[in-house]
């Protein structure tokens, strides 16, 4: 038998848990109604076409009618943008167990609007697998994560993306060429100061950690560390759960040189041998800069032990039919 409460806080503390659990339980099972019901609805607007009576393309009056009658049985919600989504629902989710669970129908919604069957499998994994918020998924898919990831892999890989997620398992998994940071908000035209962007980062971490991806920490800023009577400032320092590792990031508003890639090496081999703890991997450095020279890069990091990697950030959403039109070229490929 369970010990009784030792104070009226404790039960109150103790009430308000199992409320809070009741109402989210709650929310999921109404949303799982809502979908099914949006996806029945989907379904006999389709059957209703297949039996010849008209196809019930948007701005039909199929589509008007069916929206004026709805909402005046049953109220808002049935508006012909939002009958047309319930039906291409239902046509893109013709088997109700392939409708992706723990998903709401405003994850679903935004999903429809990818027409690659490939990349939308992918945000649906991912959606789940991170924990989205549709906002979130809305950014990782205008910022085409999807295409962004699928350009370092084969058809293959590509696949695999599509099947299981983005599942980060190594340090060349968790790092991105380029990262993407229009969520900063600064004018590509406008010559900005390391000291700003760092700044600016800071003031949108959560953003630049969506941008990162799953299992980043932030640790801290301008991380100081001091060897004798000299002391070094890293921009970014965050770890992650995932790999077990500190990860490193120093900001370059400008090419990168090869003395920063040596001065990485000093940060992460002070890491390795000053901050990592006995389960800690070795860290990981992100040199994170507006260009970079891919030879001047190869032959600055041949020969170094330690897992250095040059990315480039830009301040603009990337060209999506560009980006789709090479992972397409990658899907063609045999093999």
């Amino acid at each position: 038998m369970k010990p009784v409460q030792s104070t009226y806080t404790e039960l109150l503390d103790s009430i308000g848990s199992a409320i809070e659990v009741a109402r989210q339980n709650a929310v999921k099972a109404v949303n799982t109604e809502l979908v099914k019901a949006n996806w029945e609805i989907g379904r006999h607007i389709v059957e209703y076409e297949q039996h010849g009576e008209e196809r019930a393309e948007y701005g039909s009056n199929l589509l008007a009618t069916l929206s004026k009658d709805l909402r005046q049985r049953y109220g808002k919600g049935f508006g012909r943008r939002n009958i047309l989504d319930m039906r291409r629902f239902y046509l893109t989710y013709q088997k109700w167990q392939a409708v992706p669970a723990k998903l709401s129908w405003t994850h679903l919604v935004t999903l429809l609007g990818i027409s690659d069957n490939t990349a939308r499998k992918f945000y649906e994994k991912q959606a789940v697998l991170e924990n989205w918020g549709y906002r979130e998924l809305e950014r990782q898919i205008n910022s085409s994560l999807f295409e962004r990831l699928a350009l370092s892999k084969d058809k293959k890989g590509v696949l695999q993306l599509a099947e299981k997620g983005h599942i980060v398992t190594d340090s060349t998994e968790a790092i991105k060429d380029p990262y993407i940071l229009d969520f900063l908000k600064l004018p590509q035209s406008q010559q900005v100061t390391k000291k700003a962007l760092e700044q600016k980062i800071i003031d949108n971490l959560q953003m630049f950690l969506l941008e990162l991806g799953k299992g980043f920490t932030f640790v801290g800023r301008q991380y100081k560390i001091s060897l004798r009577n000299r002391h070094f400032y890293i921009d970014l320092v965050f770890y992650h759960r995932i790999l077990k590792c500190f990860i490193l990031i120093d900001l370059k508003i400008k090419q990168v040189e090869h003395n920063d890639i040596g001065q990485m090496n000093l940060y992460l081999n002070y890491f390795k041998s000053e901050e990592n703890v006995v389960d800690d991997n070795e860290p990981i450095g992100i040199i994170l800069s507006a260009e970079k020279d891919e030879v001047l890069v190869e032959y600055a990091t041949g020969d170094i032990s330690n897992k250095i990697f040059v990315s480039k950030y830009q301040l603009y959403l990337p060209d999506k039919k560009e980006l789709q039109q090479k992972v397409q070229a990658i899907m063609q490929k045999e093999g």
